[in-house]
C-alpha cells in the first residue's frame, strides 16, 4: 500500500485486528490502542493518511488492512 497526501475526499481503509496483542511489545500495544483496536476481530474505518499508515506498518503482523471504495 502506498502513502498518499491528505486531500479532501481521500480514500478510507478498514483495519481489523486479527492476532492477539499478548506477547507484543508495550509500544505495539500502545499503537493498537491509538488506532482504537482493543479487542481481537475489532474493525475500524479511518482515512488513509501517512500517520495512520505509519502506525499500521508498526503492527502489520497483528492486523489486516483493506481499501474501502
Amino acid at each position: 500500500m502506498t502513502l498518499e497526501r491528505k486531500i479532501p475526499g481521500m480514500a478510507k481503509i478498514k483495519i481489523t485486528q486479527v492476532k492477539s496483542r499478548i506477547g507484543s511489545t508495550k509500544r505495539q500495544k500502545r499503537t493498537l490502542d491509538a488506532l482504537g483496536l482493543r479487542k481481537l476481530n475489532k474493525t475500524i474505518e479511518v482515512e488513509n493518511t501517512p500517520q495512520i499508515m505509519g502506525m499500521v506498518n508498526k503492527v502489520r503482523h497483528l492486523v489486516n488492512v483493506e481499501d474501502i471504495k
